[in-house]
Order: structure tokens, then C-alpha cells, then sequence
């Protein structure tokens, strides 16, 4: 029997699984920029990959529960149209996110949220010239009027609002039913022996 990593609920996740994905990880093109096995940054990327597998596990459970399908999910671009999103969601939720039923229970998770005029306003007057490109204007010297940017402001506000969203639904799911082995903690976990992350 391989040894377990995490569990999801009452699902194991197993070292033969993580191993799996490592090896998938180590056959692409990232292979020479990866941590060499067995290192402490090499124990890191087991517990980042370990991190993907678990929140893959969690996010199939909640799709199959909610009966969600692939059908008509998003692209990933869609939900995650430049580095910056990926930044703001989480490396682990945007890996999670190149598989359309991820796409599928974020659209679910997120359909409530909403962007107030009150914000798309404040977000204006704080940056007047964010979306003066998109509007077609090119002089700085004068910022394009409120209506004329509204609707990409009101998509640029509702995208990181719903990223939010599903990053802090998924963050409460893991806690609720993840639990990971010794050794496979969070790599950001200062409680573990890898961690370097200090202030």
C-alpha cells in the first residue's frame, strides 16, 4: 500500500500520485529550471505539487456535487487574462484552473459577485488614464471621461473581485476537508523544516 500525503474527506491521496505528477512536471519543457529531487527546494515542489493534487481533489468533489459539467466553462484566458490575475489567484488555484470543470465551479462559485457604479467610479477617479488605450485615446493630458472606460473598468473591478471570490471560497474548502501528512505541509508553512521564508 503507497504511503498517503493528504487526505480529501475520506479520500486518500497517495505518494505514488504525487510521484506521478512530479515525473509528468519533470518530462516538460520546465524540466531544466525544476529543483534538483531531494533537495530542499526539490521537497518543495512536492509540497506545491501536493498542494495542486489536493485542491484538484477538492474542486472535482464540489463540481461532481454540484452536477457541473465542462460544457460551456470559460477559457482559462478568460478567467485569467494576464500574469497579474495569476498572481492575484494563487499559483495553485490558477494550476487548478487549466481543467474547464475548475472553470466551471469558479463560474458557479463567483456568479453572485458584483462591481458597484460607486466603485467603478472611485477606480476612475484613482487612475484616470488605466484605460485610455482601450478607449482609443492617446494624449495623457487629458484622461478619458467616466462613461467612455466604464464597462472595461466594470470588467477589470468584477474579474478581481470574482479571483478574490473563489480564492476565499477555495481557501475555506481546503481547510474544511484537506488534511496533509507530516512532510507534506504548505510550502509556506513556517512550521516545516524547508520553509525560507522569514521576516
Amino acid at each position: 500500500m503507497s504511503a498517503v500525503v493528504a487526505t480529501v474527506g475520506d479520500a486518500a491521496v497517495l505518494v505514488t500520485e504525487l510521484d506521478a505528477s512530479e515525473r509528468r512536471l519533470r518530462s516538460t519543457a520546465l524540466a531544466s529550471a525544476l529543483p534538483r529531487p531531494g533537495t530542499s527546494e526539490g521537497r518543495q515542489l512536492r509540497r506545491w505539487l501536493t498542494q495542486v493534487l489536493v485542491t484538484a481533489r477538492v474542486v472535482a468533489t464540489e463540481a461532481a456535487a454540484l452536477g457541473l459539467t465542462a460544457e460551456r466553462a470559460p477559457t482559462e484566458d478568460d478567467l485569467l487574462p494576464d500574469a497579474a490575475a495569476r498572481l492575484e489567484l494563487g499559483s495553485v488555484a490558477a494550476a487548478v484552473l487549466e481543467d474547464a470543470i475548475a472553470r466551471a465551479l469558479f463560474v458557479r462559485v463567483t456568479t453572485s459577485v458584483r462591481v458597484g457604479a460607486d466603485e467603478v467610479a472611485d477606480y476612475h477617479a484613482r487612475n484616470p488614464f488605466r484605460f485610455s488605450s482601450r478607449a482609443g485615446w492617446g494624449d495623457r493630458r487629458a484622461a478619458p471621461a467616466l462613461e467612455d472606460v466604464r464597462a472595461a473598468i466594470t470588467e477589470h473591478l468584477l474579474g478581481s473581485a470574482r479571483r478574490r471570490a473563489f480564492r476565499s471560497w477555495l481557501d475555506a474548502r481546503r481547510a474544511e476537508v484537506v488534511h496533509l501528512a507530516p512532510g507534506y505541509e504548505h510550502p509556506g508553512d513556517p512550521r516545516q523544516p524547508d520553509n525560507t521564508h522569514r521576516h
